[in-house]
């Protein structure tokens, strides 16, 4: 009696244990910067798993931004799996609107290259779709609940959430010399039950998310 009194919620717990497995991205080789990109020394940054810089960028000089139109990764170690290309295009789109929105809080946008400007190449180059109802209701049953809170603070995606993975590089946009690149992987907090409804909007959560952090890395670099 016992055994199958329980069994549901063991079964309940082993799916959602499986729904936590996600791939890491890689120094995607099909990149212009992919030669460059190496292991991030930082263990405190986990969503940057490679990266490359510059050491002697003059930060301070850039106050204007190009941002190039956002492009999907078609090379064969792309992130995708199974994710249409139609989701792929829309998450692109929703991508470059995104950055375009936080950069512009801070620089000027212009399709104009100049020695004030840098220039912002994004790629993405993996997505994992949301599972939904499964992805809302392990966020809000008792179980389920103490996972979630787990996962936030190892910093990880709730399970059955969609994550988004990408690559950006920096250029002067003058001489087009390579100043900064690295890949992510980026999703909401596994507590987010706002970010579970549909199948792309933990993935696009993940991208307002990454939006930010770039931001955040320009300031603290001038």
């Amino acid at each position: 009696m016992s055994t199958l009194k329980h069994s549901p919620a063991i079964w309940l717990l082993v799916m959602i244990l499986a729904g936590c497995a996600n791939s890491q991205p890689v120094a995607y080789r099909g990149l212009d910067l992919a030669p460059q990109l190496g292991p991030n020394s930082n263990d405190d940054d986990e969503h940057i798993p490679f990266h490359y810089a510059a050491n002697d960028a003059d930060w301070n000089r850039y106050t204007e931004i190009v941002l190039d139109p956002v492009v999907v990764y078609g090379s064969p170690d792309h992130q995708f799996g199974e994710l249409p290309q139609e989701d792929r295009v829309e998450l692109a789109a929703y991508m470059g609107e995104q950055f375009a929105e936080a950069l512009k809080t801070k620089y000027t946008l212009t399709g104009t290259p100049s020695p004030r400007a840098l220039r912002v190449h994004l790629t993405l180059t993996g997505a994992e779709a949301s599972t939904p109802v499964v992805s809302t209701l392990t966020k809000v049953t008792p179980v389920t609940l103490v996972i979630n809170v787990v996962q936030t603070v190892r910093d990880k995606p709730g399970p059955f959430s969609g994550t988004v993975s990408y690559a950006v590089e920096l250029y002067d946009s003058t001489s087009n010399r390579p100043l900064r690149a690295y890949v992510t992987k980026q999703y909401p907090w596994a507590e987010n039950i706002a970010a579970s409804f549909g199948t792309l909007d933990a993935s696009k959560a993940g991208i307002r998310n990454g939006a930010e952090l770039l931001l955040a890395q320009l300031a603290d670099r001038r």
